[in-house]
């Protein structure tokens, strides 16, 4: 291997160092870089086109079910974020607060948002008169900032994130849930769907709910390193925030009523848990769905062979791209095809099509896979349908892997010493009995900093018949199942 392609590879092993494996991926596969302030990081252009392609994804279902975008302002007045206490006794540790414009000291603190629902609430409670001004479904995709003191790890931890928020009002409490489950299964399916990720689906205790909600759903996708990442989150606000900030409507005898709420969110966390959960020791592995490029073309050519090949591969690009495929050719003269394969497995791309003299000759193409190198060889007048096989191959190969790691990182235990032993020796979800009471897992998270990252639910089988009659922790009678473990 020549110097030139040393510089491109992983140093650091995901198997033993996977956090400073991590951050080698994130930044030698150019998604992101530190900013000079602590907590912060600098998008580059491969990552937040990672972004953008989840944004498309998600942002085309919501329009699908009566979603509009809107945009509200990253300052909110601390008068705003008063009127509902539980928000202000949630966030306020971490919220930054602007006290002067210029020179002029604010005659009131403005909150820099760290989630919105006290400055979108009021203007709904504004434009919803009437019954048939429901249901309203408003959704904005920005920015938030949550001061919190956490090591910076890109897309996983950072003091300003990426994300959209998703905010409604219903006529009652059925249309209400009803959105709240609909996000949740556009969460799973983009998981499943686009990022490869098999997800656990649950809701929140009582305890870690968002503040002022009702009910906070949730997906949690199990990392390799046996942590478990919080997908996406569906909240039931039910009327406590329409109270708070007069949501109300005339029903159709004139009636007023309060409206119930809901907020729904799903961050660039996404972004790490999709590199973290694909990734490999040479780089980064994207799934098709979210690779800015699916398929690279790579010739390879001798002196005398050269325009031939490149003619070919360029015949290649020009059909896959007709038929809808991101496609790359990569024709660089002073890059050999070694140091190409090796760059373009760092960079994450699902495809690599590999074509010299002998393709030309028997009008062929290999195929090589990037997640496990399995290459195969089709005719070129089946290019666009060997493509597309190919493609939904490594989809499903990276969902695989997915699925088994969450069925094989689900250990039941029973008993204090058995849920800190198994989570210690094991990682993943210990699945267990639970009384309800937050001591229980405030004992096992001071001994092992693992909580409870899920529960069934309400119509959730393992919620109606816990998998233990008594409380793993305490062993007192189980109200339900609950999943420990620890997380980002």
């Amino acid at each position: 291997m020549s110097d030139e392609t040393q510089e491109l590879g992983i140093t650091e092993s995901k198997q033993h160092s996977p956090g400073e494996w991590y951050a080698e991926v994130v930044r030698k596969a150019g998604l992101a870089d530190y900013a000079p302030m602590g907590g912060f990081i600098v998008t580059r252009p491969r990552g937040y086109a990672l972004w953008e392609g989840l944004q498309d994804h998600l942002d085309g279902w919501f329009k699908e079910t009566g979603v509009q975008n809107a945009y509200f302002p990253v300052l909110i007045p601390e008068s705003y974020l008063e009127q509902e206490k539980d928000i202000v006794e949630g966030f306020d540790p971490e919220v930054a607060w602007v006290t002067h414009g210029g020179h002029e000291e604010l005659e009131e603190r403005l909150a820099v948002r760290p989630t919105s629902e006290s400055i979108i609430t009021p203007f709904m409670s504004q434009w919803i008169r009437s019954h048939r001004d429901l249901p309203m479904r408003l959704n904005q995709w920005c920015s938030v900032i949550r001061w919190e003191a956490t090591d910076t790890k890109p897309f996983f931890r950072t003091k300003e994130f990426l994300w959209q928020e998703g905010h409604t009002a219903h006529r009652d409490e059925e249309g209400a849930w009803t959105e709240t489950m609909t996000r949740l299964d556009q969460y799973e399916r983009l998981y499943e769907e686009v990022l490869a990720i098999s997800v656990l689906r649950g809701r929140k205790p009582d305890h870690d709910k968002f503040p002022g909600a009702n009910t906070t759903t949730t997906v949690e996708a199990l990392m390799p390193d046996g942590k478990s990442v919080q997908g996406g989150t569906s909240h039931y606000l039910g009327t406590g925030f329409a109270e708070a900030y007069d949501v109300t409507f005339a029903d159709e005898d004139e009636d007023e009523q309060t409206a119930h709420t809901t907020s729904w969110g799903l961050s660039w966390r996404a972004l790490g848990a999709l590199i973290m959960s694909h990734s490999d020791d040479q780089g980064l592995v994207l799934p098709p769905a979210i690779a800015p490029k699916q398929v690279v073309v790579v010739p390879i050519w001798q002196e005398e062979t050269r325009e031939e090949v490149l003619e070919y591969c360029e015949g290649l690009r020009s059909d896959l791209e007709a038929a809808g495929v991101s496609v790359n050719l990569d024709d660089r003269d002073e890059r050999n095809p070694g140091f190409k394969f090796n760059e373009w497995e760092l960079k994450g791309v699902p495809l690599r099509i590999e074509v010299g003299p002998n393709e030309v000759a028997d009008e062929e193409v290999t195929l090589v896979h990037r997640p496990d190198g399995e290459n195969e060889v089709a005719d070129r007048a089946d290019l666009e349908v060997a493509v597309e096989s190919a493609l939904d191959t490594v989809h499903a190969k990276l969902l695989a892997a997915s699925e088994d790691r969450l069925e094989a990182g689900i250990r039941e235990a029973h008993g204090r010493a058995d849920i800190l032993g198994t989570i210690g020796q094991h990682g993943g979800y210990v699945k267990t009995g639970w009384c309800g009471d937050e001591d229980c897992e405030a004992e096992i998270k001071d001994q092992i900093a693992a909580e409870i990252v899920a529960i069934p639910m309400e119509d959730d089988e393992d919620h109606e018949t816990p998998v233990h009659d008594t409380c793993g922790v305490c062993g007192e009678g189980s109200e339900t199942t609950a999943y420990f473990a620890k997380s980002y």
